[in-house]
């Protein structure tokens, strides 16, 4: 009977997870925002119908693997190659003006410098999936913009490993020797392959290509590839999620790629759907309800701070406002890698108690308030094509241009309620003038005509 229970809850949770995600994709926006709104409305604070992680806490594990491998697998190296300078140095100045920002906060807040180390990690990241759903939407994947927004995405992705052992080896006693040997030696790794595979194109692997002939080994051979690596870095004391990107950059770059992409495509889908599902879960909306003011000020903290930030970087180099300005927007809010470093954070026991829940709410808000980031990316880039390239013109336009378009929509709304508020006063008005001069004829005393008397036409007196 436990069973069928367990199955039902399976059963219900994925509906949720599709039809939220149905809704999204309508409002064509990323179908990973409505994954983590199921979550928030099936998690232990809102419908609690989900009060058990544990039931999909493994898969979830298993989506975090499979997103790092699917990020190796499609990793464009020959275009990231083209720009990586530029990608590489705005990724460094967002990690370093977030460190510094981090760190003053902790300051004033009493907090550990680890935690601050976490928190610029964790802000310094944006959403590859919202980005480049964005990018499409306003038709920039293919511009210069894109080009750019995509390499920063990149070389953001690249980050995430060594992040992620620098985050676990900040537990306990704090760095050691053999932590930074081991970030060290992975970035090298990773490095390495990059410029190998930059310079020597797509290369044979025999075992590759004899599964890539299989459609049925397909799958199978892309989960058992990143599970092995997974394994095989967990025995070598690295991350398991260093193991399955570095496998799954190493597979992107062979001959018959394509076939084990498309092939590894649905069960990453339907991982990451339990992922960020996971995500939804872990948000307690009692927490945010009793710490309102905090969460959305650091919220809008962040978000404004990263936008700008990443506008400053990105025009220091050279390129111009409009395309540093649309770059910045889209690389604005904080992404789904910024979970993983804070679970690993929490894991390692750097994470203050009480701010565990606030890093994982202004996170998951930042994805949730995307649709009104994907607005502003395409009203800027109607923006960029039709005015001049400052930016006082490009904020003021497009700020102005905001104002002018809500009181011109809700101009004619409150015409229209004026006009129906009067409307039904007169009706009350005339059915109330009705009424009272109903009641005064009821009252009235009524008067009674006297009877007509009978015409005579002469007949009766002849008669």
């Amino acid at each position: 009977m436990d069973g069928h229970t367990d199955l039902t809850g399976i059963a219900v949770v994925g509906l949720a997870a599709l039809i939220c995600g149905m809704v999204m994709t309508r409002l064509r926006q990323p179908a990973v925002v409505g994954y983590i709104l199921a979550g928030i409305l099936l998690g232990p604070t809102a419908a609690g119908l989900v009060a058990n992680q544990d039931q999909i806490r493994l898969l979830a594990d298993l989506g975090v693997l499979m997103l790092l491998f699917m990020v190796g697998l499609e990793l464009p190296v020959a275009q990231f190659m083209k720009v990586w300078r530029m990608a590489i140095v705005i990724t460094l100045g967002q990690i370093a003006g977030f460190l510094l920002i981090a760190w003053g906060i902790a300051h004033l807040m009493g907090w550990p410098p680890a935690f601050a180390v976490l928190l610029a990690f964790a802000a310094a990241l944006s959403s590859t999936a919202v980005a480049i759903k964005m990018l499409e939407d306003i038709g920039e994947r293919d511009s210069d913009t894109g080009r750019i927004a995509v390499a920063v995405l990149i070389a953001q992705d690249l980050a995430v490993v060594p992040m992620m052992l620098i985050v676990a080896d900040m537990g306990g006693t704090g760095f050691s020797a053999s932590g930074v040997a081991k970030v060290i030696v992975s970035g090298a790794m990773l490095t390495g392959l990059i410029v190998f595979f930059a310079k020597k194109g797509p290369v044979a692997l025999p075992f590759a290509e004899r599964i890539a002939a299989h459609p049925e080994l397909r799958p199978v051979g892309a989960i058992a590839c990143c599970l092995a690596a997974a394994a095989l870095a967990g025995l070598f004391g690295l991350s398991a999620a260093y193991g399955a990107f570095l496998v799954g950059l190493v597979l992107g770059n062979v001959k018959g790629a394509d076939d084990l992409t498309h092939a590894a495509k649905p069960i990453e889908g339907l991982l990451m759907m339990v992922f960020f599902l996971s995500v939804g879960l872990l948000i307690d909306l009692d927490f945010i309800w009793a710490n309102l003011g905090r969460v959305l000020s650091w919220l809008a903290i962040v978000t404004v701070v990263k936008t700008a930030l990443n506008i400053a970087l990105i025009r220091a180099l050279g390129q111009p406002w409009p395309r540093a300005f649309l770059a910045g927007v889209l690389l604005g809010q904080i992404g789904e890698f910024s979970f993983l470093l804070a679970a690993q954070g929490n894991a390692a026991g750097i994470v203050p108690e009480g701010q565990g829940p606030l890093v994982i709410a202004v996170v998951a808000l930042s994805l949730l308030i995307s649709p009104l980031w994907l607005l502003t990316a395409r009203r800027l880039h109607l923006v960029a094509s039709r005015r001049g390239a400052t930016l006082g013109l490009m904020l003021g336009y497009l700020w102005r241009g905001n104002w002018r378009r809500a009181a011109a929509r809700v101009r004619p709304l409150a015409r229209a309620a004026v006009n129906g508020a009067n409307g039904l006063a007169r009706k009350a008005g005339n059915k109330l003038r009705r009424r009272k001069t109903a009641n005064d004829n009821a009252g009235a005393t009524p008067v009674v005509s006297a009877p007509e008397k009978p015409q005579d036409d002469g007949n009766r007196d002849r008669a």
